[in-house]
């Protein structure tokens, strides 16, 4: 596969210490077990504002994947979708519809996913197993996604 990838842990726990990045560490260590390149792992405070910064920054210039993991949920702090709706420029609803189809819980995640440039972005919940397990519900399409965000002529699969 070969392609890169980051992770955006977003927790406010995190950020001030008194929680593990749990989710983060587990998708940094899939990506990697999947073939990417992990290049940034980054933590943010949940909010709009610190969810729409971190993600503009992480994907300027960047071809690749963009998972964040957190924020996704029912909580007044849970903010993430709001935030990287801000940045995305187009919106790519069939990946968040796969990742909440494959548990029942899944049904609860406000999660979205984009592109935006050539990176494609995908909110996954902060539960370590909840991330781990929507990932798997969208791996199978993920390398020609982010093939397809440089090279528009490259060949669609059949079967």
């Amino acid at each position: 596969m070969g392609h890169f990838a980051k992770v955006l842990t977003v927790s406010d726990g995190v950020v001030a210490g008194t929680r593990q990045d749990k989710s983060g560490e587990a998708l940094g260590e899939r990506l990697s077990e999947l073939g990417y390149q992990l290049v940034e792992r980054r933590v943010t405070k949940d909010g709009v504002a610190s969810v729409a910064s971190a993600l503009l920054e992480m994907s300027e210039n960047f071809h690749g994947l963009i998972l964040t993991t957190g924020g996704t949920g029912f909580s007044e702090r849970d903010l993430t979708p709001e935030g990287t709706s801000l940045i995305l420029e187009r919106f790519a609803p069939g990946l968040s519809e796969a990742t909440r189809s494959i548990n029942p819980l899944g049904r609860l995640s406000r999660g979205v996913s984009g592109t935006r440039g050539a990176s494609l972005i995908i909110n996954l919940p902060g539960s370590t197993s909840g991330a781990l397990e929507c990932l798997s519900a969208v791996q199978d399409v993920l390398e020609h996604a982010i093939t397809l965000l440089l090279d528009n002529s490259s060949r669609h699969p059949t079967g």
